[in-house]
């Protein structure tokens, strides 16, 4: 097990380290740079103050030194600084990844709570009433667009019902736990209906295959308790292909929460990196991508660590 983990983590440092470059590189391409919004925003400024700036920021240096300066930095732990908010990058980055956090964990641990159960007993009893609902509301959340879902619940639990905040993080002038976890609950509505869909589908199916295996039919001959038979022997292998899936979902809500973090006015990591590619912001999109990319990586070793817990036949030695 000592030797994988080192080969995968080996593995994730050469991922990022490529990663950092293309992103570097991909964002250093993109036309117009920070000194020009400057241009566009001072009338006053001239095409000798413009390239001082750029001598002064290394935009005229070629790219590839660039980056190398830049990684230098950041090995060192200097990871820029932001000309957006005119703060260290970390300073930006870590309260908007805490805030991202939130919905991730909230709406994973819900969706999950939710979604085994459901998908086992749809498994269990296939075509049923129950079973179809199930699928209706499967089908219906991984089809219904985020955005629109997200309108939805502002319309009826905001604007109707009168019950909870459109959006924000808090309420001006008050900062009390309670209100904070007011202003999670749409959020994190929004992105658990979409998962719950997602993982009850794959858990019902996974069950479906395993419940039909031999050794399920041998476990219930030799008179095993129905529930020992489904939830430890059955689930186990079931749960196998639903991990990946579940590792995944998970690198999405961290950088892919773009829409709903937009349509509820929230502070977050997908929001943040939109922004800061659109005002150029360099140095901050950089380390909000490559954070991403670190989690998604980090999420995937965990997930292949369960696999041997899920299955004693697989094995890491």
């Amino acid at each position: 097990m000592t030797r994988f983990l080192s080969i995968r983590f080996l593995q994730a440092a050469i991922v990022v380290l490529v990663m950092s470059f293309v992103v570097y590189g991909l964002i250093g391409l993109m036309p117009g740079d920070p000194i020009d919004i400057m241009l566009s925003g001072d009338p006053n400024m001239t095409s000798a103050d413009a390239a001082r700036l750029r001598a002064v920021y290394g935009l005229d240096r070629p790219l590839f030194e660039r980056y190398l300066g830049w990684l230098g930095g950041a090995v060192g732990g200097d990871f820029g600084y932001s000309r957006q908010h005119h703060q260290p990058v970390l300073t930006i980055v870590l309260p908007r990844l805490l805030n991202t956090l939130y919905l991730m964990i909230f709406a994973f641990l819900i969706s999950v709570a939710v979604a085994i159960p459901a998908g086992v007993y749809a498994a269990r009893h296939p075509r049923s009433l129950v079973d179809q609902a199930i699928n209706l509301f499967c089908f219906a959340g991984i089809s219904l667009p985020v955005f629109f879902l997200a309108l939805l619940l502002i319309i009826l639990f905001a604007v109707v019902l009168r019950v909870l905040p459109a959006g924000g993080m808090t309420t001006v002038g008050e900062s009390s736990f309670g209100d904070r976890v007011r202003h999670l609950v749409l959020p994190v509505a929004t992105l658990t209906i979409a998962n719950i869909a997602q993982v009850t589908r794959y858990v019902r199916s996974g069950m479906i295959e395993v419940l039909r295996e031999d050794y399920i039919r041998t476990a219930r001959a030799k008179g095993a308790d129905e529930n020992r038979v489904v939830w430890r022997h059955a689930l186990r292998n079931a749960m196998i292909p639903t991990v990946t899936i579940m590792a995944l979902e998970c690198g999405t809500l961290l950088s892919g929460a773009l829409i709903t973090e937009t349509m509820f006015s929230y502070l977050g990591m997908g929001k943040l990196i939109f922004d800061s590619i659109l005002a150029n912001d360099f140095n901050v999109a950089l380390i909000g991508l490559l954070f991403a990319c670190s989690v998604t990586l980090l999420l995937n070793l965990v997930a292949d660590v369960l696999y041997a817990a899920l299955d004693p036949r697989i094995s890491y030695r």
